[in-house]
């Protein structure tokens, strides 16, 4: 499978990194080892931002400054990062899902990058990031028809998969998925990326028996 950039998101966002995970897991309920650190770190987003600071964390801004350049109101499209770490703030719990699930939801409200994750078999062909359009028809995950139109927008060949708002309902991640494609969108560029994705491979590694994994950056 070849992820590539489209020229458009180059032009809008040429410091656009994304950090790539390719790799087996077992997935399974999120037990309660796992669930300690992630209460532990709703405590400290809570303790450490209001809600007015949130938009302003480097990967979010950077995620909705992009938003604004392709002419999507990031307030009514919220990454899902912002949107994660809103809901901490606010003092609503983020909701337990799947180990897979929880671990993207860690890494994401930990370091403001919104992240993809799929289930690499449900996907056909090669991904693209490029722009949604008006055509584009994407069932967002629990949250229905969303509208892509100016958004980022992972496809492959045979649609949406994937936007920082939300994932799609076709390739997302279920109590069966073995294969797993996890991509983090580092639209603040480079730093802070590799520390992320190692992150993410040592909760994988400990919580869901990661084997066989490939990692890639790409640069837009």
């Amino acid at each position: 499978m070849k992820i590539s950039i489209s020229d458009k998101i180059r032009e809008v966002c040429p410091q656009l990194q994304l950090g790539i995970i390719r790799c087996h897991v077992y997935n399974s309920a999120t037990g309660s080892e796992f669930w300690k650190e992630m209460e532990a770190e709703m405590l400290q987003i809570a303790s450490a931002f209001s809600i007015e600071d949130i938009n302003k964390r480097p990967a979010i801004a950077a995620t909705r400054k992009v938003y604004k350049q392709l002419g999507k109101d990031p307030n009514r499209y919220r990454p899902s990062a912002e949107a994660l770490c809103r809901r901490i703030v606010r003092g609503i719990d983020i909701y337990k899902v799947s180990t897979l699930v929880d671990v993207i939801n860690l890494v994401s409200v930990r370091s403001g990058y919104s992240i993809g994750g799929f289930d690499a078999a449900k996907i056909q062909g090669d991904v693209e990031l490029g722009v949604g359009t008006h055509e584009d028809v994407f069932e967002a995950i629990g949250r229905g028809l969303l509208n892509v139109e100016g958004l980022p927008l992972y496809r492959d060949s045979a649609g949406g998969i994937g936007t920082p708002t939300s994932d799609n309902e076709r390739t997302k991640i279920s109590d069966n998925t073995t294969d797993l494609l996890l991509i983090i969108n580092g639209y603040s560029g480079a730093e802070g990326l590799e520390k992320s994705v190692e992150h993410v491979e040592e909760l994988l590694k400990k919580y869901a028996g990661m084997t066989n994994w490939q990692v890639e950056y790409i640069q837009a």
